[in-house]
């Protein structure tokens, strides 16, 4: 044995494994997003803990559709927008950007409205608090590397955790819930909408595109296939519990006596978990969960986009490329960033906008797992590719959401 491999440190398997973690974390933690939070406040104030099964049912398909896009990544070396380029041709990907800039721009105005409103509940204004985190967004992605982008945005996003805080000094009447599950509203309209709007949420378009651009642009090989599985499961379960905790705490706090109110900003969703957690724990929590979510979600849904158009528009795409190298990659990532806070500088905050965002993705939602379902067995070599009991289960859960979404999308619209 050498002198040099004497002096390197022993690391064991187990952490060798998660040292991999990364795309799939990160993108669960940006799914629980401002725009997410929001729309689960909103539900648990008009309609207390009914929609939380909702939230619950969709964590197998998040799973199965994320655990999509690693395959594709690891065994196609591809990016998703690549591959529709490829195996669909260039209209299909052009449709398929278009959706993307649609969804990751919706997505960013969310962001930076949850930045805006917790800065205003502090009196900052937002000429103050936009500019910041624009600058913060830019510093993060232009140190250029993978592993450091991972790490920052993991760490501003554990933030989130916070949520579950909130939810436990809320102390909700979990024993309500069997009762308000027995008569739901299905026929009601508003509750459709919002039904809509927490699927949309929990699929997000830029989701696809960033895991599998990201799993691609790491080279993972097919090796470290079961320990990004793993960390996709443990995303899902986790994101969807972080908004569950969210929706738990509005319902406890914003909701009852049959009355459906509707949320009218950031801060009033601070001041009611307040009255039961404390003014001042209640708001130093739920700012930090927040702007946790709000920043790894502006960092990864830009990040999807700037990766997404350069697949489709074949221009240079990789975080380990400095800015001179890959101008288009970061200067779309820029651009993007500085647009979206430059929108909600001029606009109000609204708890509207936000619910409205996740309607859109929700009605998106059939040509992005169409389209991801469509490659998984076209793309991928024959032994990888989802077949049998699970290639029809895949089918049947996603098709029964996308009805889902698509009629509480309808019944709010035309209400």
């Amino acid at each position: 044995m050498t002198g040099s491999s004497l002096l390197k440190p022993k690391v064991s398997p187990s952490l060798r494994w998660v040292a991999l973690w990364g795309p799939g974390l990160l993108v669960m933690l940006a799914d629980c997003d401002a725009g997410n939070v929001v729309t689960a406040a909103q539900a648990g104030a008009q309609w207390g803990l009914q929609l939380l099964l909702v939230l619950l049912a969709l964590i197998p398909l998040l799973y199965m559709v994320q655990e999509l896009t690693v395959r594709l990544g690891i065994f196609t070396g591809r990016g998703h927008g690549e591959l529709i380029r490829s195996n669909f041709g260039p209209l299909w990907a052009w449709v398929s950007a278009i959706g993307l800039v649609v969804a990751v721009l919706g997505s960013l105005v969310t962001e930076f409205t949850g930045v805006a409103g917790i800065g205003e509940m502090y009196g900052v204004s937002r000429s103050v608090t936009l500019p910041l985190a624009v600058v913060a967004l830019i510093a993060v992605v232009l140190t250029g590397s993978h592993k450091r982008v991972d790490k920052a945005a993991i760490v501003i996003g554990a933030f989130e955790l916070t949520f579950f805080i909130v939810a436990w000094k809320a102390r909700p009447h979990i024993h309500d819930l069997f009762g308000q599950l027995t008569n739901l509203p299905l026929g009601n309209r508003q509750f459709g909408y919002l039904a809509a709007a927490l699927i949309g949420a929990t699929f997000n378009p830029w989701m696809v595109f960033y895991q599998q651009a990201a799993v691609a642009d790491k080279r993972l090989t097919p090796r470290h296939y079961t320990s990004a599985r793993v960390e996709t499961a443990v995303g899902a379960v986790l994101t969807q519990l972080l908004t569950a905790a969210v929706l738990v705490a509005a319902a406890a706090t914003l909701s009852g006596n049959g009355q459906h109110r509707a949320l009218q900003g950031v801060g009033e969703i601070s001041t009611a978990l307040a009255t039961v957690v404390g003014p001042r724990a209640g708001g130093v929590l739920f700012s930090a969960g927040v702007l946790g979510a709000s920043m790894v979600a502006a960092i990864v849904c830009s990040l999807s986009l700037a990766w997404g158009l350069g697949e489709v528009a074949g221009y240079r795409r990789s975080l380990e490329d400095r800015p001179a190298s890959a101008p288009w990659f970061y200067g779309v990532y820029v651009i993007s960033v500085a647009v979206s806070a430059y929108l909600v500088w001029l606009a109000p905050n609204l708890v509207s906008l936000n619910v409205g965002a996740q309607v859109v993705n929700a009605l998106m939602l059939p040509l992005v797992v169409g389209l991801l379902i469509a490659l998984s067995v076209t793309a991928l070599p024959r032994q990888h590719r989802p077949r049998g009991v699970y290639f029809w289960l895949v089918s049947g859960i996603a098709t029964a959401v996308c009805v889902a979404g698509l009629l509480g999308a309808g019944l709010g619209f035309f209400s």
